[in-house]
């Protein structure tokens, strides 16, 4: 399917579907169970294996409850390992000089590190090979192998006495006067059901919030824009100091026009349009240094118009996806020096989303509050991550970035606790948030820290007898201090 193609099947698909409207179900009638057995009895239920769920279930574990967490891949990680996405962004303060975002995703990266499978962060500097040469933003990355990610969240998660199901999917929740009790799962045997005291929405859709009836936006609430997807991929046999000298020879034509970059292999990517052999809404490559020196992780394919709520739509997307790749190997092999013989190792198995809904909670966290670098009373993580808008300015190529002068803004508690529907948290990237709001805290590191967050709140309302929104904070905040969370 060449580009045309694609756009014209994705933009047939969402012909009906509004994207910037409050998309809330007025009302959910109560699930008849029918024949379906109550096969799992848990006091939480964790919805989606990712970074914010697998912190999410490892925190409330960790308190001494019975977590359930159902994932409906092979593994735990989500982006970091379906998605290949790589490196984690900062867990430092804005200066630079602090970490932030510790706790489980700290405890991680840790675990990783003396496996030999990341490089610290308090390691790795801005304007380098690790941060693709780019300097805004970009201190204190956390490059790391996906393969021993892996292998450390299924240690952690056993260790803690979490029960995972693997394969498992969500099928819609159980809701009774207006408060969660558990969900219909599909599993290899059918479908079966979970009773639970508390649910925790790590699905980065929203799926479970969605379909109990809390209300949500989707995509941008003023232009109904939704940020472009992009296919990550990982590339090996790579000649480090070929690649470093053509690009450090050009760091000084680093420049963005009109809200599109140019920096690392634009002069390469010139050539390769002015051939005819570039078709990607990119005018530079973002290509991240592994942990070996001969492994990258290339984030440059741009697919426009994805709605990741639509199983046709993702499908178009990781299809044109994998068409994007083929032509980036292409790109690298005839115009890169020391990609000539480049190899790659993996595309990802899943989408890489930026965005689909908001589920709107107690509060909704606005760009303009972590600009002010504004700390709620009720915060239950810090971080300095920057307000980045794929998509956001006059052409798909453009992005809107703002970096945070302050050393760091908080994250309410009430950002996870949504609206109509008790006894549901979320966490991650869907979490009650402006769309440009959202930008900052959709990467992965601060999305552990929610995970975590919601781990903790929902293991003290089983302990309490409470609902989330009744949860007394000062639990709450003892609770975070105790599991290492850095809270200024």
């Amino acid at each position: 399917m060449d580009r045309r193609s694609f756009f014209k099947y994705t933009g047939a698909l969402a012909a009906g579907v509004s994207i910037n409207s409050l998309a809330a179900c007025s009302s959910v009638n109560e699930v008849s169970l029918g024949d379906v057995p109550f096969s799992y009895e848990t006091d939480v239920l964790v919805i989606g294996g990712g970074p914010a769920g697998v912190c999410a279930a490892i925190a409330a574990a960790r308190l001494g409850v019975r977590v359930l967490l159902i994932e409906s891949g092979g593994c735990l990680g989500g982006m970091a390992t379906q998605g290949l996405v790589a490196p984690f962004m900062t867990c430092f303060d804005s200066a630079g000089e602090t970490q932030i975002i510790r706790g489980i995703f700290g405890e991680i990266v840790d675990r990783m590190v003396a496996l030999g499978g990341a490089i610290h962060p308090r390691d790795v500097r801005a304007g380098t090979a690790f941060s693709a040469w780019i300097t805004t933003g970009h201190d204190h990355l956390t490059p790391f192998d996906s393969e021993i990610m892996k292998v450390v969240l299924d240690r952690m998660v056993c260790e803690s006495g979490v029960k995972i199901l693997f394969h498992t999917s969500f099928v819609k929740p159980l809701v009774k006067k207006g408060r969660m009790e558990g969900a219909v799962l599909l599993t290899k045997s059918g479908l079966a059901a979970s009773r639970a005291k508390i649910v925790i929405d790590a699905s980065g859709n929203g799926d479970v919030a969605a379909a109990a009836g809390a209300p949500f936006v989707k995509g941008n609430e003023n232009t109904g824009k939704i940020q472009p997807a992009t296919l990550f991929c990982h590339i090996c046999n790579v000649n480090y100091k070929e690649i470093c000298a053509d690009v450090e020879a050009h760091l000084h034509e680093f420049r963005k026009v009109d809200g599109v970059s140019y920096r690392a292999l634009h002069w390469r990517v010139a050539e390769a349009e002015a051939a005819g052999e570039w078709d990607i809404a990119r005018k530079s490559v973002n290509i991240y240094r592994g942990v070996r020196e001969d492994e990258w992780a290339v984030n440059s394919t741009r697919i426009s118009d994805v709605d990741a709520t639509l199983s046709e739509s993702l499908t178009a997307a990781e299809i044109e996806g994998r068409r994007q790749v083929q032509e980036l190997m292409n790109f690298f092999h005839k115009y890169v020096p020391g990609c000539r013989n480049a190899v790659l190792k993996s595309s990802a198995s899943t989408i890489g989303i930026r965005e689909s809904r908001h589920i709107q909670g107690e509060h909704i966290l606005s760009a303009q509050e972590l600009l002010d670098g504004y700390v709620p009373e009720d915060s239950v993580l810090l971080a300095s991550n920057s307000v980045d808008v794929h998509g956001g300015g006059s052409s798909a190529s453009s992005t809107r970035y703002m970096t945070i002068s302050a050393p760091w803004y908080g994250v309410p508690y009430r950002s996870l606790v949504p609206l109509e529907i008790d006894n549901l948290l979320v966490a991650g990237r869907c979490l009650s948030a402006t769309s440009d709001a959202a930008g900052a805290v959709r990467v992965m590191p601060p999305a552990m820290a929610t995970g975590q967050a919601a781990g903790i709140a929902a293991a003290l309302c089983v302990t309490r007898g409470v609902a989330p929104r009744r949860l007394d904070y000062e639990d709450l905040h003892q609770a975070l201090l105790a599991q290492d969370v850095f809270l200024g």
